[in-house]
């Protein structure tokens, strides 16, 4: 008899939901309690605790719907079998169109297209609720429904400009990999995640958003004195108008080598008291940049990417576990959605563990800017940042244990305070 794969899959698809949705209670309750953390108390203002609380309570109850429907679809979608229903509507929709539904490429695209159509019917009152009910409510929302709905045409019509030919070299590599399979297919994602990373903030992200070099003055000296004195690569230094979408500020560097490039939010220079917090802010970037953090994670991301591929090498051929999905043939694409599926108990474990390093490096990172000598000025930013964006004061341990790629607030002040004390 063979292995229940997908069953498996669905119920351990469910049980996730279980618990996850057990830390979102857990998480629930966290935002209803009435009082700031005691390391808070004093650093935050209670009208920004109250207007932060509402916030988080409104996000968790929609997240709680949001979960609930996600997981009767994506359950149901596997369970019923209608992946494979769909496979051969798509096959049949080549065939009205006069064209070969025997071409695994076109008859992926046609699946791809469907799925893309769908994803968007169903996820669109979700996103349209978030963006102009709950972060309207709040303060956040500045955009228009006009111009939400050109970015995310723009966003559509780059996947059908992209999509096609990354979706053909793909599959043309299973077909024709053989024993190196695995190396062809990493070797392929290496260079076109290299590629996406230099031409996205050159031709792509430009198309949402307007970059403008930050005006010559005293935010700009200190920021390039900073640059200079860690011998950061310096070449531009943008201003990104995110104040055209969200009131939700933030920066970013990005770059190859010797060409690397720091973006601020404009709502980030706009929210901060003075020049120094942003370059506290900046200092904290580098840090991460200094001590390697950007590259350990690049290279972690590699490694995971290579084991997946060999993993999906192992089972691609399984007859077994395609028919267990209601699939009489093999496709490349279902192979690899499938195999996805599988190896969801790891991506958790993988997920939780990158989490971990994660909020390792932002401690070091935090460290690094205040041994520079920022460290009131990185603390009354990281504040700023807390308040104006409204993020959770309370926070549950086991929740942000398991979901917090960043540590929370009070953690990473009592980190900096710490380290006072022992210089004392």
């Amino acid at each position: 008899m063979a292995f229940p794969y997908l069953e498996a899959v669905v119920g351990f698809m469910i049980l996730m939901y279980i618990f996850e949705s057990y830390l979102d209670v857990r998480q629930h309750a966290a935002h209803k309690l009435p009082t700031l953390p005691k390391p808070l108390v004093g650093v935050i203002s209670q009208e920004k605790f109250e207007k932060s609380r509402a916030y988080s309570l409104d996000k968790s109850y929609f997240h709680f719907i949001h979960e609930f429907v996600t997981i009767i679809m994506d359950s149901s979608i596997l369970y019923f079998r209608i992946l494979p229903w769909f496979w051969k509507r798509s096959g049949e929709f080549l065939v009205f169109l006069g064209l070969n539904a025997e071409n695994e490429i076109f008859h992926t695209l046609s699946f791809l297209a469907g799925v893309m159509v769908w994803s968007q019917i169903t996820d669109l009152p979700f996103s349209l609720y978030s963006t102009f009910v709950i972060e309207a409510r709040h303060g956040f929302n500045k955009q228009t429904v006009w111009l939400y709905f050109r970015d995310m045409i723009k966003g559509i019509a780059l996947s059908i400009v992209i999509g096609p030919p990354i979706v053909a070299a793909i599959i043309v590599i299973v077909q024709k990999g053989g024993p190196y399979l695995a190396i062809y297919l990493w070797g392929f994602m290496l260079v076109l995640s290299l590629v996406m990373m230099t031409i996205y903030p050159v031709l792509i992200a430009p198309l949402f958003n307007k970059f403008t070099p930050l005006p010559q003055g005293e935010l700009r000296l200190k920021i390039e004195n900073l640059a200079s004195s860690l011998k950061f690569p310096l070449k531009k230094l943008f201003v990104v108008d995110g104040s055209t979408r969200s009131s939700h500020s933030n920066a970013y560097m990005y770059g190859f080598f010797k060409n690397k490039r720091i973006v601020l939010y404009d709502t980030l220079i706009q929210q901060c008291k003075n020049d120094e917090e942003i370059v506290a802010v900046i200092a904290h970037e580098l840090g991460h940049w200094k001590l390697n953090h950007t590259m350990y994670s690049f290279i972690a991301v590699q490694i995971l990417t290579f084991l997946q591929f060999g993993g999906y090498t192992l089972v691609r051929n399984s007859k077994d576990l395609f028919q267990s999905f209601g699939f009489d043939t093999q496709p490349v694409l279902i192979g690899l959605i499938i195999f996805q599926h599988t190896v969801i108990p790891l991506q958790h474990l993988v997920s939780f563990g990158l989490n971990l390093v994660s909020r390792a490096f932002e401690f070091q990172a935090d460290a690094f800017a205040k041994k520079l000598g920022y460290a009131a000025p990185l603390r009354a930013g990281l504040v700023k940042l807390q308040e104006e964006n409204l993020s959770s004061m309370n926070t549950d341990p086991w929740y942000s244990a398991y979901h917090y790629s960043h540590p929370p607030l009070v953690e990473r002040l009592a980190a900096i305070d710490e380290s006072d004390k022992k210089t004392e």
